[in-house]
């Protein structure tokens, strides 16, 4: 079902955080960061994964990790714009190697505090919502998430992604609404289209020149113009540049029905506090699910950045640089697609790159065929 990883170019058995490490200095490079300021976010990213970054890869996950298909604790993203180097980032989950959800909580929480005493930024967004998401007896996959945007000169920028299921699936909803009305975004919830779950809210804290609060919404069998009709920006994005997207990143033709695999996510930033309109939206397209092998999921990247007038070689690299395997060889190395719209900003394509740390998902005889449906006959 699930091939073992193989080494990545590493002499014997590496551990977790040698193996990430090594991944985030070379997409340091892809990304123009310089030696120095790669080898610190890899030092970074040893010190938040905590005792497991000593642990070697021959011994199974630490825990069943959310974050990726393979339970790496450790996931990439670039971030692309036209003539601009790309934007490297990695997720994190620091309490990975915790006995129970609530004891992962209490770890992410103090680092995401140590995080806060090196960099100078204060924690109080997320203190203000501990109750909330960070419950004595916590449900749901995941109790705190943060990504780090990984800048020159050595500082990062920091954003926690936290589960609004946390207090209860069923209360997901009022956990959101109120988590917005203790950030300021008092309408806010009002903003939100339709969708079938509240997977994660974000928080940048830190040096943003705009924090954001972030809330993604789940959609089961998404359409191309459902999909189209998500965002809730004012001006919105013209819905046919964003069904383009994902007919391109889904790699789904006019006679196939929508997402029935992994759902899609739209993603909903507020900055402003005097309107229940979102300043940013994005959505995601789960690729991984869509595509037989990484190598179709590599072209429709590339024909989405071209698109967007962005250098397309630039994720071939960023794929060598994280694994030594063939595109072809696997399926899920690009776990999502992402086009980003942000008010006054040109558009950004984001790729997710999974660690594979721990196994390779062999490639899909039949990934998309199965949503195909039946030409009706007139």
């Amino acid at each position: 079902m699930i091939a073992r990883a193989t080494g990545n170019g590493l002499r014997g058995t590496p551990t977790l955080g040698a193996f990430t490490g090594g991944q985030l200095r070379r997409l340091g490079a892809v990304a123009g960061l310089s030696e120095a300021d790669a080898e610190t976010y890899a030092q970074v990213l040893t010190d938040t994964l905590g005792p497991v970054a000593e642990r070697p890869l021959d011994l199974p996950p630490p825990t069943r990790t959310f974050l990726s298909d393979d339970h790496t604790p450790v996931e990439f993203s670039l971030s692309f714009q036209p003539d601009a180097a790309p934007a490297l980032r990695v997720l994190l989950e620091p309490g990975c190697g915790a006995d129970s959800l609530a004891h992962n909580g209490r770890v992410g929480l103090e680092a995401i505090r140590a995080m806060a005493r090196r960099w100078h930024f204060s924690t109080s967004p997320l203190d203000d919502l501990r109750d909330l998401f960070l419950p004595p007896t916590p449900h749901g996959p995941l109790a705190l998430w943060c990504a780090l945007e990984l800048r020159p000169g050595g500082v990062p920028k920091v954003k926690v992604y936290l589960n609004p299921a946390a207090n209860g699936a069923e209360r997901s909803a009022a956990t959101v609404r109120e988590a917005l009305h203790r950030l300021g975004h008092r309408r806010a919830f009002a903003g939100l289209p339709q969708g079938v779950g509240y997977p994660f809210l974000a928080l940048d804290l830190g040096d943003w020149a705009e924090p954001r609060a972030k809330v993604y919404v789940r959609h089961d069998n998404l359409t191309a113009g459902q999909a189209g009709r998500l965002s809730r920006m004012e001006p919105a994005p013209g819905p046919a540049g964003i069904e383009g997207f994902y007919r391109t990143a889904a790699g789904l033709g006019p006679d196939m029905t929508g997402l029935s695999r992994r759902p899609g996510l739209s993603c909903h930033s507020f900055t402003d506090t005097t309107t229940a309109r979102p300043s940013g939206f994005t959505l995601h397209i789960p690729v991984r699910d869509y595509a037989r092998h990484d190598g179709e999921a590599l072209a429709r990247g590339e024909r989405v950045m071209r698109h967007h007038g962005m250098d397309a070689s630039v994720l071939g690299r960023a794929l060598a640089a994280v694994t030594a395997r063939r595109p072809e060889d696997g399926v899920g190395l690009i776990a999502y697609l992402a086009l980003a719209h942000q008010q006054d900003r040109p558009p950004r394509v984001t790729a997710y790159l999974s660690s594979e740390a721990y196994a390779v998902r062999p490639p899909a005889v039949e990934a998309v065929e199965a949503v195909r449906q039946p030409v009706a006959v007139r």
